[in-house]
């Protein structure tokens, strides 16, 4: 049995996926278990970690920090790679607000750190160590390591090693309080989370209406003989026409670029409500008969986009019409349906709606692919290719006049950043930048359990030690209060002056802190990706000012000490 007691006490490969996977196991059945109907998550992995390495269990440091950063750099692309598509409109619509409720949260930490420090006491390596627990941002840790090298060379190894503990005492805390302050804000504003979804899924649908189908009647005298093309030239951004049926005529047939609008003929319409109504004043008003109801050779096919060639091209320049006598009136992307116009362009996965006939659409359905498997089937090249990019990105150094280390996004900035980017690209390089939803989740959810299980297993074996002798309990508190204090008082903001949702909130709180586990355990509670687009709207931002305020903290706590 000497084989078996060596998987968990041995210093090897073999051990340390053992210690990992039942860390990540005990984890999430902790997670399961509903106290008051709050649930841990993927949080109960992080527990789970610090039990087992408080109990003898250790994995190779080199091992343990290669997988933790790995895992970590698996959730934030696939994150960034999610909520990529929206992350411009949500950016748009409410972006700047965002970024400068994050950025109050970083900058009271920082201000409350310098007050802890001088109120306390606190040694800077255990005070700079401590922010960065307590905000839960390893590689503001790691950029005020490197000040440590610079500014105090001679006593550098000792400090790392107190901001290491320091930063191991706050961290548990650090993410536990996010999600203690999101639940105190759902407790003190009363809010039901699933009413306030719906809300937002109701005004989503006010903003962007649902598709009106309806036959029309050409009066207007003044497109009698004008051709489509022509038609849809002068008055651009009209709905789409998917059925035409000329007078004295008693079948339908598909529109074509040279049809001819003539008096009395019917065309059938789709488009959203203001489409319609401006169709209606360049054609004339609705019809009695629904040519959708007229028998004839049409029908209307799902096609989906599942081609890499085809990804970004336009409606116009894909040329079903012309050439083959099909008619796209809709596409689904994302959950969202919107009318087809000549210069929409498609993405890798589009769900297209098209009316002709039936040979017609069978072809136009190999043009495009239109192939259930390929949606199913991930890409994985540019998966590892985005993520090679992002690592790239983060590493590069970018000089802040005054500060003696160089700033860096690090291995979680950059691999969002470029995820948010590819998956706005969506086809470069006859390579698609598309990741199915269900391989989306699975990735995500392995590397945030991944992250925590490393991070409990490296902060256990010190951690009850820390807090039971010394400062321990004290440096605990000064990180709660770091934690706490500029997170609620955001929120409060945000829902009392900025009437955020509550979804937002805790996509601003999470992002804010740069904490992974915060959004999983929103993302889970809610039941909607809602946090996730907010939560990349705000990070990039965090992540370097997370950064920045460690480095200059540490020169102003020099500067200031005795």
């Amino acid at each position: 049995m000497l084989w078996f007691t060596q998987l968990f006490t041995g210093q090897n490969v073999a051990q340390a996926v053992i210690a990992l996977c039942l860390s990540i196991v005990l984890g999430l059945a902790l997670g399961r278990v509903s106290l008051g109907g709050i649930r841990l998550g993927v949080g109960g992995v992080l527990f789970s970690g610090l039990a087992l390495a408080h109990f003898g269990i250790r994995v190779e440091p080199e091992i343990l920090e290669f997988a933790r950063e790995f895992g970590l750099i698996l959730f934030v692309f696939t994150v960034g790679m999610q909520v990529g598509p929206g992350f411009v409109d949500s950016l748009r619509r409410h972006g700047l607000l965002l970024n400068l409720s994050a950025a109050l949260v970083a900058l009271l930490g920082a201000l409350i750190t310098i007050g802890m420090f001088r109120a306390l006491a606190l040694p800077i390596p255990a005070a700079v160590g401590l922010l960065s627990g307590a905000v839960t941002n390893t590689p503001s840790l790691a950029a005020a390591s490197q000040v440590f090298m610079e500014a105090m060379p001679d006593t550098a190894n000792v400090a790392v090693a107190e901001a290491g503990m320091a930063y191991a005492v706050a961290y548990p805390f650090g993410i536990l309080g996010i999600i203690i302050v999101m639940l105190l804000v759902r407790i003190f504003f009363r809010i039901q989370p699933r009413q306030e979804l719906e809300t937002l899924r109701k005004l989503e649908a006010l903003l962007h209406p649902p598709l009106q189908r309806q036959t029309l009647v050409v009066r207007n005298a003044n497109v009698f003989g004008m051709s489509l093309r022509d038609f849809f030239s002068l008055y651009p951004g009209g709905a789409v026409i998917s059925r035409v049926k000329e007078p004295g005529e008693d079948t339908i047939h598909a529109p074509t670029p040279d049809t001819i609008l003539a008096e009395g003929m019917l065309v059938h319409a789709v488009g959203d409500s203001a489409q319609m109504e401006k169709m209606k004043i360049l054609v004339g008003p609705p019809g009695e008969v629904n040519l959708r109801d007229v028998p004839g050779p049409l029908e209307i096919r799902r096609l989906l986009v599942t081609k890499s060639r085809i990804a970004g091209k336009s409606v116009q320049q894909l040329g079903l019409m012309p050439a083959f006598g099909v008619t796209i009136t809709r596409i689904i992307r994302a959950g969202v349906e919107f009318a087809a116009t000549p210069g929409t362009h498609l993405h890798y996965g589009d769900r297209l709606f098209c009316v002709g006939e039936a040979k017609d659409l069978d072809r136009a359905g190999e043009l495009l692919g239109n192939s259930t498997k390929a949606l199913d089937h991930p890409h994985i090249l540019p998966i590892f290719l985005g993520i090679f990019l992002g690592v790239i990105l983060g590493s590069i150094p970018v000089p802040i006049p005054g500060i003696p280390s160089a700033l860096k996004l690090g291995l979680a900035g950059g691999p969002l950043l470029v995820a948010i980017l590819l998956s706005r690209v969506n086809n470069f390089a006859g390579m698609v930048w598309y990741l199915p939803a269900g391989a989306n989740l699975i990735l995500r959810e392995v590397g945030i359990a991944l992250f925590l299980a490393c991070v409990g297993l490296n902060s256990g074996c010190g951690f009850i030690a820390t807090l039971t002798q010394g400062a321990g309990l004290v440096w605990m508190a000064a990180g709660a209060v770091i934690t706490f204090v500029p997170l609620f008082g955001v929120a409060l903001l945000a829902r009392i002056v900025f009437k955020y949702d509550y979804a937002s909130i805790c996509g601003l709180l999470a992002g804010s802190m740069t904490d992974p586990p915060a959004l999983a355990f929103s993302v889970q509670a809610l039941d909607s990706d809602a946090p996730a687009a907010v939560y990349a709207s705000v990070y990039p931002l965090a992540m370097m000012l997370r950064i920045l305020f460690a480095q200059i903290l540490v020169l102003v706590l020099l500067a200031f000490a005795p």
